[in-house]
């Protein structure tokens, strides 16, 4: 993708997990002004399990030296169109918006250029993992530091953030994983 001056990516982040990191570097390797929202950062649960702050501290973990982006809170509103104009006053003019939510995409390709993050990323980089893989590894206590960059296994392990998710979500993510939720 050529570079652009402003582009913008909301996901929850989850944990950041080796998916995430190629696409967060590649974010700021094609924008000189990147802002990377947090998704659904007034929501902490099964599917959230990681306060925003948390999730801001992977973030910065993974982009290390890069100084080209900006973290934003974006909030859930349960109402798509609200939530759309929210996102436009937040973002403001943008040259690309990245999502691989196709509701998202939906909700913001009148306004913005929608790309998918596969877009940012070379072939030899995508790494076929999701929050929910993470998540469930987490629950069962086992495996997950595989899934996410090393700097982040860290901040999880270090601050207790795995205990915690087992403690308070490992039962509720097992059980939605044999309901295949």
């Amino acid at each position: 993708m050529e570079l652009v001056d402003r582009i913008a990516m909301v996901a929850r982040w989850r944990p950041v997990h080796l998916g995430h990191a190629p696409v967060l570097r590649g974010l700021c390797d094609v924008g000189r002004e990147v802002l990377i929202g947090i998704g659904s950062s007034n929501r902490y649960n099964v599917r959230n399990p990681f306060t925003a702050a948390e999730a801001e501290a992977m973030i910065r973990l993974v982009l290390d030296r890069r100084r080209n982006f900006t973290v934003v809170e974006v909030p859930d509103l349960d109402d798509g169109p609200r939530w759309r104009e929210m996102v436009l006053q937040m973002f403001g003019p943008l040259d690309a918006f990245v999502t691989d939510n196709p509701y998202v995409g939906s909700l913001l390709e009148c306004d913005y250029r929608v790309i998918r993050p596969i877009s940012l990323v070379p072939p030899g980089e995508r790494c076929p993992i999701d929050g929910t893989m993470v998540r469930r590894a987490m629950a069962r206590g086992d495996g997950w530091r595989g899934l996410v960059p090393p700097p982040v296994a860290r901040l999880i392990r270090d601050g207790g953030l795995d205990y915690r998710f087992r403690k308070e979500f490992g039962l509720e993510t097992l059980a939605q994983e044999t309901m295949g939720v």
